[in-house]
């Protein structure tokens, strides 16, 4: 094991060199088939090697695990970003300037320099809850929280709710903030079959009856990384199950604006059960870090403690300039022109990425590409960044033993001049991929 690692590192042996059998390894050094088995597993545990079922074991790319780890996805310095998303269109900042001047002359600047309560001040939760009718969750004031953006929104529920041990049930592609919080928090993840249609229920109906799951994690609205949208019947079905279990369900919201002829949220369906998390980072702006969750009334508290012990409060500042926007309609204005934009660069990718099979939402920035059998993420992720260009690959998003060879495109961080010239290349490098 310790040579095979030696030459890994040293690039004698190179990245997708496939290496013999567990039966051939243990012939050529009299090893027991269950010693040769181990010492695959040992590399595949070290991150050096890759074992895929029907076709082997192969070499890692070391130069892309270099630029990735498992709490977050790949980051190149200076390349072109379509790992990350952070949609701003132009004229933004004009609309910053113009909010802050405002509040400079507005008479409570006094307030944003002050404590605030730690779910947000009365008439901050009646805006969010404001904005969320016009989204068909309709609830009072009382049932929202607000915070510091939608992945501290999930950490407070499960901080709050779940202990360390617990199962949850999750997507077997699915957010990689959820995975890294799974992690800290020493939450145990069920992974679920998932599909371009959605998750497989019948999986959950199934895992539940055999292990004690305390909840399910759903992004039923623009599912990152698939962007599909769950149809009312599946919602409701995933309502049926979660109260025949006694499960609560975590709905992440964060691309649901992208889509605006979705079903009615799950909260809506199941308001007793589940906590709803979204934010303005996607819809408006990332820097914006304002965040907001709804739950049942008697969860409310505990949520209230968690926020207490991770921030305290929202920043004020921030806070206000969201419920402006909010009650001004500012940010249904932005997340209309965002909604557009995304279809306009969805045309573009189908033009770039003709003849290749793609997996997407007609008004998402996001497009997953499901690479062949005689094709490599890693391989496609490197010569990317070898030509400038940032890809993420399934690694980031799996919460299976088993990685599927795929890569995520993400088009809302640059220029549509930028953004067609890479989806080009991106097209010359998966065509080219063969084995």
């Amino acid at each position: 094991m310790d040579r095979l690692a030696a030459e890994i590192r040293a690039g004698r042996l190179t990245p997708a060199t496939r290496l013999p059998t567990h039966r051939e390894l243990a012939q050529s050094h009299h090893l027991a088939l269950a010693t040769a088995s181990r010492v695959y597993a040992e590399l595949e545990a070290m991150g050096l090697v890759v074992g895929e079922v029907g076709r082997g074991t192969f070499v890692r790319d070391l130069s892309y695990l270099q630029n990735s780890t498992v709490d977050q996805l790949p980051a190149v310095p200076g390349a072109t970003e379509l790992s990350f998303n952070e949609p701003v269109l132009e004229g933004q900042a004009d609309v910053l300037r113009s909010t802050l001047r405002q509040l400079a002359s507005s008479g409570d600047l006094d307030a944003l320099l002050r404590y605030a309560p730690y779910g947000g001040r009365p008439h901050e939760r009646a805006v969010v809850a404001r904005h969320l009718g016009r989204r068909h969750l309709n609830l009072g004031a009382e049932r929202v929280l607000v915070t510091s953006g939608a992945q501290h929104g999930l950490a407070v529920t499960f901080l709050a709710l779940l202990k360390p041990g617990d199962v949850v049930a999750v997507d077997a592609l699915t957010y990689p903030g959820f995975k890294v919080l799974a992690s800290t928090l020493r939450i145990e993840l069920a992974p679920l079959p998932v599909s371009s249609h959605g998750t497989d229920l019948d999986a959950l109906d199934r895992l539940c009856a055999t292990r004690r799951v305390r909840a399910v994690y759903a992004m039923p609205t623009i599912h990152n990384p698939l962007s599909f949208v769950m149809s009312l019947g599946d919602r409701r079905r995933l309502v049926a199950i979660a109260r025949k279990h006694g499960l609560l369900v975590v709905e992440d919201e964060a691309y649901a604006y992208l889509a605006g002829d979705a079903p009615e949220p799950v909260a809506a369906l199941a308001p007793e059960r589940t906590i709803f998390v979204s934010s303005l980072s996607k819809g408006v702006a990332t820097g914006l870090r304002v965040g907001f969750l709804a739950a049942p009334s008697e969860l409310v508290a505990p949520i209230e403690s968690a926020i207490r012990a991770t921030v305290w409060n929202v920043a004020a500042a921030l806070c206000a300039i969201a419920c402006r926007w909010m009650d001004d309609g500012t940010v249904a204005e932005l997340e209309a022109r965002k909604r557009k934009e995304a279809e306009v660069r969805q045309g573009m990718a189908a033009k770039a990425l003709a003849g290749i099979r793609v997996v997407s939402h007609a008004s998402s920035y996001l497009i997953w590409v499901p690479l062949g059998e005689d094709q490599r993420a890693d391989r496609v992720s490197v010569e990317l960044r070898r030509r400038g260009i940032a890809v993420a690959t399934a690694d980031a998003f799996a919460t299976t033993a088993h990685v599927p060879h795929a890569v995520r495109i993400a088009m809302g961080s640059v220029t549509r001049r930028v953004l067609k010239e890479a989806l080009v290349a991106v097209g010359d490098v998966i065509r080219a991929d063969v084995s």
